[in-house]
């Protein structure tokens, strides 16, 4: 008896959306709540972090707590678009393995750093402004220059959909091109470990904003093409299940 595939479709479209709704939550806490977002000046002394800090407190803290609740759909935002590739390739093949490992790694991205900066805004009152410079300093060098991890990924998706030969590709071409442009727009972030202003500090227009805008583009691009694809896919299994009279 063949098995309802129903479910799996609406659970597919449930993580296309969910990739969505992370970008969403995630830019309202760290540029409203935290306000870790425009990244601070890098140049700040000691004493200006730490009372920026003191000032943000309950915002850095509280998005801690509501990113971890919400952080965690990113896996099935990055399992979908994996299954999506996999079709591609017809099977686990490198470039989807590829794209599961390095997509696993986005959600420690956010969490990871913030972990950092909720430490340090958890005694911030009783600390030295030095040591909560230096926490700041690990925030940013985290969250900041981690994004260039993300080259890889948004490199092995953009292969993926050019070497589709489908009639009906999975993926439009143009994605193909928006995630190389995001790859080559993130590789700036590297830079910020030895500059302190400038385009290529941690709040530049290459290191930050730039990305930041070519994020949003592609965040707001790849659960639409999902959706999409999660349709193509579903047609298709329809059309297989259909019988041949002969």
């Amino acid at each position: 008896m063949d098995v309802d595939k129903g479910y799996l479709y609406k659970f597919q479209r449930f993580s296309a959306w969910s990739g969505f709704l992370v970008m969403a939550v995630v830019g309202v806490c760290f540029f409203m709540l935290s306000k870790v977002q425009p990244p601070i000046d890098p140049e700040w002394s000691g004493q200006q972090v730490k009372d920026w800090i003191v000032d943000n407190r309950s915002g850095i803290l509280w998005t801690t707590v509501i990113c971890s609740f919400v952080i965690p759909l990113e896996y099935f935002f990055v399992v979908t678009t994996s299954w999506q590739m996999r079709r591609i390739e017809r099977g686990w093949g490198v470039l989807t393995m590829t794209q599961v490992l390095t997509g696993v790694v986005a959600p420690i991205g956010f969490f990871y750093p913030m972990f950092i900066l909720s430490a340090a805004a958890y005694r911030a009152a009783g600390r030295s402004p030095e040591i909560l410079q230096l926490m700041t300093d690990l925030f940013y060098f985290a969250y900041v220059g981690f994004a260039f991890i993300f080259c890889l990924q948004c490199v092995v998706i953009g292969i993926a959909v050019l070497i589709d030969r489908r009639t009906e590709p999975i993926f439009p071409r143009w994605f193909a091109y928006l995630n190389f442009t995001l790859a080559v727009v993130l590789a700036p972030g590297a830079f910020i470990y030895v500059f302190t202003s400038g385009p290529l500090a941690w709040n530049g227009l290459f290191a930050f904003w730039l990305p930041c805008l070519a994020y949003l583009v592609w965040k707001v691009a790849t659960p639409l093409l999902l959706l999409k694809a999660v349709k193509s896919e579903e047609a298709e299994t329809a059309d297989e299940a259909v019988p041949v009279l002969v």
